[in-house]
Formats: structure tokens, sequence, C-alpha cells
């Protein structure tokens, strides 16, 4: 059966549902804010902020590359698309009744509970994106991709701005663990009925890309790195830019640790990172079919070096949230332009192992956190924040040599 233009917009709709509803959960399940702030209020650390954060940004994307062998190896992908999705919301309700039945003095026990339904989460999340990108690529007609991640983040961003009103009040509304446990509540309920968007999904095109095993997709991986110039380059610019999406965690923790931070502080973060994300998200939506992503990628390298700039110069809490306003808008043009960029630089065919190619692109985001959260330990945040500077600023020579033309 051929992707229609019927069928295509039906997706469409599928997947904008399954966004609006993920959208409502993510302030209940915020892995730059809620999370962290759980977890040092749990009696985490900088090395446990590091550790988390390594599963939740860049670990749990390494893994695709394990995954990716498996999925690419199955015809159609909707039922693992819903497997890893479910999952997802197992672990958000067992996080919940864990934090809710939670006594007080077990610090070390309750963590180490808290790590294993977060790293299910993460892991979860990998498996799902490799059929997520697979299922999209080949469902949604190429030229409204670029307006489905704008929309996509859009409608994120108001929904999120509008809930996580709401998330802020719960936070003040009880003490730890009971707020923490009913927002993991309310986020599992939500994502369980964003599920179905992807219920609703026509997977009409089959997948004929077969691997038999992570030998073969090493063998593969080498010879796409050969005959595709520009994987190479986008693997360097995940390794590079990719680490961006770890600093907002740190922030939190050296937010709590030199301001005192509350929980009503964390809400407040939460706002501005959303902020961000709606403002910078608008424009893209305005100008999707005349921003290149060359301009969206360079802008992210800029304002990544400035967000650093302003962690330096902050004197009190309440210039904290620029830094969070910054973070949102970082966060969305990374999502935006790397989605894109690998639409860009796959095809229908190899889409769902490109994805695990990417996961090749997660080293230096794996492992950034856990030396980040060792460097604050042992010499402190300014060391943390030039080295972030450093890796940040090498994802210019590789955006360069990719030389995106749309």
């Amino acid at each position: 059966m051929e992707l229609t233009k019927k069928i295509s917009s039906h997706n469409f709709k599928a997947f904008i549902w399954h966004a609006t509803f993920l959208a409502f959960a993510k302030n209940f399940m915020d892995v730059d804010t809620i999370i962290p702030s759980m977890v040092v209020e749990s009696g985490g650390g900088a090395m446990h902020i590091g550790i988390l954060t390594a599963i939740m940004m860049g670990g749990s994307s390494f893994t695709q590359i394990f995954f990716a062998p498996y999925i690419s190896n199955k015809t159609y992908k909707k039922k693992y698309l819903l497997l890893g999705i479910n999952a997802r919301v197992l672990s958000l309700f067992g996080l919940g009744i864990l934090l809710f039945l939670l006594q007080g003095g077990k610090h070390g026990y309750v963590l180490w509970l808290i790590f294993f339904f977060i790293t299910t989460f993460s892991l979860a999340g990998a498996f799902t994106n490799i059929s997520y990108v697979d299922i999209l690529g080949k469902s949604v007609n190429h030229n409204k991709r670029k307006t489905f991640f704008s929309t996509n983040q859009i409608i994120s961003g108001i929904i999120v701005l509008s809930s996580s009103f709401l998330v802020k009040k719960l936070l003040d509304w009880k003490e730890y663990p009971v707020n923490y446990a009913f927002m993991f509540f309310t986020g599992a309920t939500l994502l369980l009925i964003a599920t179905a968007g992807f219920w609703n999904i026509k997977e009409v095109e089959p997948s004929r890309l077969k691997i038999s095993g992570m030998k073969s997709f090493l063998i593969v991986l080498q010879t796409e790195l050969k005959q595709n110039r520009k994987l190479g380059y986008f693997l360097g610019y995940i390794n590079t830019q990719g680490i961006a999406i770890s600093f907002l965690p740190f922030i939190i923790l050296y937010a709590k640790e030199n301001f005192n931070t509350q929980n009503a502080d964390t809400g407040t973060f939460l706002i501005c990172k959303v902020i961000g994300i709606v403002f910078v998200s608008v424009l893209v939506l305005l100008g999707a079919t005349k921003i290149k992503y060359s301009l969206l990628l360079y802008s992210n390298v800029l304002l990544s070096l400035f967000l650093v700039f302003l962690a330096f110069i902050i004197k009190d809490v309440t210039s904290i949230k620029y830094i969070f306003v910054l973070g949102g808008i970082v966060f969305s043009l990374f999502t935006i332009s790397m989605n894109g960029l690998l639409l860009e630089v796959s095809g229908n065919e190899n889409r769902a192992l490109y994805t695990g190619f990417a996961g090749a692109g997660n080293i230096l985001p794996a492992v950034f956190p856990l030396v980040g959260g060792a460097i604050i330990n042992w010499f402190g945040y300014q060391a943390f924040f030039v080295l972030f500077m450093l890796i940040i600023a090498m994802a210019a020579f590789f955006i360069f040599k990719i030389n995106c033309k749309k």
C-alpha cells in the first residue's frame, strides 16, 4: 500500500495527538528540572546528578546502537513502538508508587530504586525512538516533516507552559516525597492517553532492510560512513552539540548548593524553560519553509556558549531563571535540527538503521555528565563550565562540513 495524501494527513494527526498529550505529561516528568530536583531532595549530589543525566540524556540514546539491529530486521515496527512507550508508562507508575510509599531516612535504598525506574524509563524511550523515527519518516509526506517538527514543538510549548503553573502549585501543595509521587502518577496517566495516537497510526510501507546482528550492523555502519560522508559529520555534531541538553540538571544542583533554592524555585525554572521552547518554536514554525537548518545549527552553538556565559556571571537566585529560558531555546533548536538532519541524511529504507547510528553519536553526551560530576566535585563549577564551552565550540566545524542545503 502506498503512502497517499489522505493517509499522510491521518498519520500527521495521529502523531500530533501523541505530541499533544505527551506535552501535558512532560512537565510532570521533566528531565531538566523535576527529576534532578527530586534526586537532590532524595539525598543525591553532583555524582548522582552526573549519573542520572548520563542515563537520561546520552546513555539512553547510545543504547540505540544495540536496539537498531534488532528493530531494523522487523518489517513493521508499530508494535515495537507501542511496547516501548507502554514500558515508559509502567516505569513512571512504579516511580510514583515508590515515592508515595517512601519513608524518611532511607536515602541510599530509595536512590537505587529511583535510578532503576529512571533507567527503565530512559532505555524504553531509546527503544521507542527507533521505531518512531522510522514510522514518522515513511508515514508522513516529506514536505510536511519540518512543519510537523515545528508544530510539535509549538503545541508542546503552549501546553507545557499552561500546565507548568499547575506543576508549580503541586510542588508547593505537599512536601517531598508526596508532591513528586502525585506528579509521576499524573505524568504516567497522560502518557498512557498519548499512546492512543500510536495505536491509530497506519504503517503502510514495510521495511526491507535486514541486519543479521551487531557485527553486521557495525559493518554496515562502516560502509555507510564511507559512502555517506555527511553521516560522519552528523555523528560529530551530536557528539559535541549534544552535551548542551545535559547542562540544566547541573544548574539545578548549582542553584540548590549556592542559593538554597526551594520547590517553588524549581517550578519557576520549569516555566522559564518552557517560555524559551515556545519562543523559538513559534519562530521556526513561522519560517518553516524559509529557515535553513544551517542557520538553526550555527545559532544553537552561539546560544549554547552564551548559556555558559550567563552561568559565569549570575550572582543571585533571581538571575538563574534567564539560564533556563535560554536553555529551553537551546533544547528546542537541538531537537528540531537533529531530527530534521537525521531525516535528511538517511533514506526510507535505512532510517531505523540510521537512528541506531545516531546512538553512536551519543558517546560523548553519555560520558560528559559523569566527567562533569567528577570535575565539579574536584575542581568546582567554573572548570566544568570551561570544558562545556570548549566541546560546544567544536560543533561549528561539523556543521560547516555537513553543509545542509535545506
